[in-house]
């Protein structure tokens, strides 16, 4: 079809279209696998966020039965492709980007009707899912790089350890979380940014998407700039114990970051996407820095010495 040009893909397993018009675009996504999650659910978390005033795609056509939908183009312009232009001051890119967050975690509604006219209730991000996540690290990481005895002690201990740290979180899930918010999932649309990617919003830490912000692991930024996004978002809010939080950001940094090794790696292993490996390294760096923060970790750090000297 000479109108649809294929884009570059994802993590996810989605194939991406650009559809031309006179009028202009609009972009069509293929789900042939977890098309509920990949495409009704995506419906259903952008049309709570249409209705909260933010920015996201709007819906054109559904043909759910070939697996597909059609939404509006947010063009190319991601924020992490702006921000590695590098002419942009990024700390002022970030400021607005936390009043956004701001607004999506003042978010009230928990459920809201899909294309095919059924609600769609959002779920809790329970511990339990923390933890599996988390998991991901033992099941590709750890299978690749150790052999079979030592993997079996490396993943009793971990497990143990990442549980213990998933019960220390102190924070309500009482939050709208999107769950990848990270600059390659913000665009600038007419000098608004705009949301995508955001079937796998759930309800939870408030701490969780301010981790995936300021600890991207597709953008490599300054100790100093992380900071100050980090004290710009609890200077927003009005009520919070920054404590509490302090805690929960840097224990979630961790666990998000050990998922997403375990991801990039399945990723290289089952679907050939090897690409995702060079941001292997700088994600170490990332668990390194907060590991080193608080002695909550201390038995993780000694664990991860152990077994990937190296790495750590």
């Amino acid at each position: 079809m000479q109108n649809l040009k294929k884009l570059k893909g994802d993590a996810s397993q989605r194939k991406f279209f650009r559809k031309k018009y006179n009028h202009g675009n609009s972009i069509i996504i293929v789900a042939e696998k977890n098309k509920l999650k990949n495409l009704l659910v995506y419906d259903a978390i952008s049309k709570i966020l249409i209705k909260n005033k933010i920015l996201a795609p709007k819906l054109y056509r559904e043909n759910y039965k070939n697996n597909q939908i059609e939404v509006e183009d947010f063009g190319n312009d991601t924020i992490l492709k702006i921000l590695k232009k590098g002419k942009n001051k990024k700390f002022l890119f970030f400021k607005d980007i936390i009043k956004l967050l701001n607004q999506i975690q003042s978010i009230k509604d928990r459920k809201i009707k899909n294309f095919k006219n059924k609600y769609y209730q959002i779920p809790e991000y329970k511990k339990e899912i923390l933890i599996q996540e988390a998991n991901l690290f033992s099941e590709w990481f750890v299978k690749k790089n150790l052999s079979k005895k030592k993997r079996k002690n490396f993943n009793k201990r971990f497990k143990k350890i990442i549980k213990n740290l998933a019960s220390c979180l102190k924070m309500k899930n009482d939050i709208f979380v999107h769950r990848d918010f990270h600059v390659s999932n913000l665009m600038l649309v007419n000098n608004r940014i705009g949301v995508i990617d955001s079937q796998d919003a759930l309800i939870g830490n408030r701490a969780y998407d301010l981790a995936s912000l300021v600890d991207d692991v597709r953008l490599k930024t300054s100790q100093v700039l992380k900071k100050q996004i980090f004290n710009f978002y609890i200077n927003s809010q009005k009520k919070i114990d920054k404590k509490k939080i302090k805690n929960d950001f840097e224990i979630l940094s961790i666990l998000r970051n050990l998922k997403i090794i375990g991801i990039f790696t399945r990723l290289a292993i089952r679907d050939k996407k090897k690409d995702y490996l060079r941001l292997i390294p700088y994600t170490w760096d990332l668990i390194s820095l907060r590991i080193n923060q608080n002695e909550i970790f201390s038995d993780l750090k000694n664990l991860l010495k152990d077994n990937f000297k190296k790495s750590l």
